[in-house]
């Protein structure tokens, strides 16, 4: 399992727009092949900022499947006007758990 950490800055004042097109963008990502689930974390610090934690099968479900794929133009129709900048997206293998 891979884990997808991506960082969001959302323009000033969006805050309840984006979160309604997320609920939309989030059926869109869950159709994707080696999707296995998420969790969205809003930061209390910083209210524009928004953490999204994707469980993907592979990297490459990720990478090459949803990225290069029509959902993914979708997800990002439905999200992407509200990024202030582009997200910063890591990737990260379980090592522990507990």
């Amino acid at each position: 399992m891979i884990l997808e950490v991506a960082t969001i800055n959302i323009k000033p004042g969006t805050n309840a727009d984006f979160e309604t097109n997320l609920q939309a963008a989030q059926a869109v990502i869950s159709q994707s092949k080696g999707y296995l689930g998420h969790q969205f974390q809003h930061c209390i610090e910083v209210p524009t900022r928004y953490v999204l934690l994707i469980r993907w099968a592979t990297l490459e479900d990720h990478t090459e499947g949803f990225r290069g794929s029509e959902l993914f133009k979708e997800w990002r129709a439905l999200i992407g006007p509200y990024f202030e900048t582009p997200p910063s997206v890591e990737h990260f293998s379980l090592k522990f758990e507990n």
